[in-house]
């Protein structure tokens, strides 16, 4: 079969089935598929994930596996309960054979996952899983995925994307991965690598050698690709790194100093910005024709630029009001309107991949925060604040944001992730120091 990076999601599908949802109470959360939180009063939903049945000797592993990973997904996004197996009223031991849910209601829980997983006679792994909503003894979703055995990992992130979507009423964001700057060695002597793992920090793999610097890893929207920044002998290039053949190539060698390469939401351009003598301005390449095209041109320093999710606005960091602000402008140029306003200075701008929020780092008192707020800059949130916390990526949902928090001193930089209500926030495992954090869209 093919490598699990080119192959889409219908491509695992053997076969599906879904029925009427139940889990009312669960779904009341959801309104017009957006997830609603009353921080006064939330209580995630408490669902049973015993291990899959396996089909065969051999497949208790992988069976013990999947549900793992499935439950500790559903734990770390914040919104379930997964209960302690030492719990459970029934021990699952057939998969075709419908629970005795009389046993499971007492414990309160709402949703019961059961599955099977199973080599077949050509090598390839069959999961299947089934989502029960308790209450009503219905069957709420349903599905087989028939794949390569050393995928199993990427079977239990669709899986928790389907329970994640038919619970919440929203998209999930668990079969995806993140690219990022690892960082190794002494503070005055770091080597930084490209590294890119799955989002909860397994399969890590690293894609440049660390013999250049290398700054601001970007994903395509519309592709396993990734934009960089690399200073190594003369002047910072940046490239294009395609994950699936491992090739790379140059965008453009440019005079000076470029910074924050980001791909268009088409992923047929990249807009950067350009310094020329004591400031920048920003420029968007064709990577058709790479041509390239102005769209600022003031004597300030303009960098960070991203796309709305449309790709018709830009919003980008400024000081030509005296200090940093984010402003938003036309995705082909003009007039740019500042849209913060509070106390400090807001840099590393990104703009949610659903619309509806720019997230940003501010500086202010000592502290660096991690915020969001509306695309016309009302409705301002600081999410979490601290020492050193930069660099804001938003999760394909647009739900959860990752970041990374320096401590300074000796010690190195590490990775966060926080949901846009502000809680939930814990730290993402990588092997070393880890920083420079950008999400990708799900996997096709």
């Amino acid at each position: 079969m093919q490598s699990i990076t080119r192959v889409s999601r219908r491509g695992f599908i053997a076969g599906a089935g879904t029925a009427a949802l139940g889990l009312s109470a669960a779904l009341a959360q959801a309104q017009q598929g957006r997830l609603r939180i009353d921080p006064a009063d939330f209580k995630p939903i408490p669902i049973a994930i015993p291990p899959f049945v396996p089909g065969g000797p051999g497949d208790a592993d992988v069976a013990n596996g999947i549900a793992q990973v499935i439950t500790n997904n559903l734990k770390r996004s914040g919104y379930f309960a997964p209960l302690d197996q030492a719990a459970f009223a029934e021990r699952i031991t057939n998969f075709d054979q419908v629970p005795q849910f009389a046993s499971w209601k007492p414990l309160s829980v709402q949703g019961l996952l059961t599955g099977r997983a199973t080599r077949q006679g050509d090598g390839r792994l069959k999961a299947e899983f089934r989502l029960w909503d308790v209450n009503s003894g219905q069957q709420s979703a349903a599905q087989q995925y028939v794949t390569a055995p050393e995928y199993w990992r990427r079977i239990a992130h669709i899986i928790s994307d389907q329970i994640y979507t038919t619970l919440l009423g929203e998209k999930g964001y668990f079969d995806s991965r993140v690219v990022f700057v690892d960082e190794s060695g002494p503070s005055d002597r770091r080597v930084k690598r490209l590294a890119l793992m799955d989002q909860d920090g397994a399969n890590v793999r690293y894609l440049t050698r660390g013999a250049d610097l290398v700054l601001t890893p970007r994903f395509s929207p519309s592709s396993q690709e990734i934009t960089y920044m690399e200073f190594g002998q003369g002047d910072p290039k940046v490239y294009l790194f395609n994950i699936e053949t491992g090739q790379r190539e140059i965008v453009g060698n440019f005079p000076g100093m470029s910074f924050s390469p980001r791909f268009s939401p088409d992923g047929q351009r990249i807009i950067l910005s350009l310094q020329q003598g004591g400031n920048s301005n920003l420029f968007v390449m064709d990577l058709r024709s790479r041509t390239t095209t102005r769209l600022t041109d003031t004597p300030a320093i303009d960098t960070s630029p991203c796309y709305s999710p449309d790709g018709s606005q830009i919003c980008f960091e400024s000081d030509r009001g005296g200090k940093p602000q984010i402003y938003v402008m036309p995705a082909t140029g003009g007039g740019a309107q500042r849209i913060s306003f509070g106390e400090g200075s807001y840099s590393t701008p990104v703009w949610s991949p659903r619309g509806d929020y720019i997230a940003f780092t501010k500086q202010g008192g000592g502290q660096f925060a991690i915020g969001i707020m509306k695309t016309d800059g009302s409705g301002e949130r600081i999410l979490t604040s601290g020492f050193h916390n930069e660099g804001p990526t938003f999760a394909p949902n647009g739900r959860v944001l990752m970041f990374f928090r320096d401590p300074g001193g000796t010690a190195g930089p590490s990775l966060y992730t926080i949901d846009v209500s502000g809680r939930f926030e814990q730290k993402v495992p990588t092997p070393g120091y880890a920083s420079d954090p950008a999400w990708s869209p799900l996997l096709s």
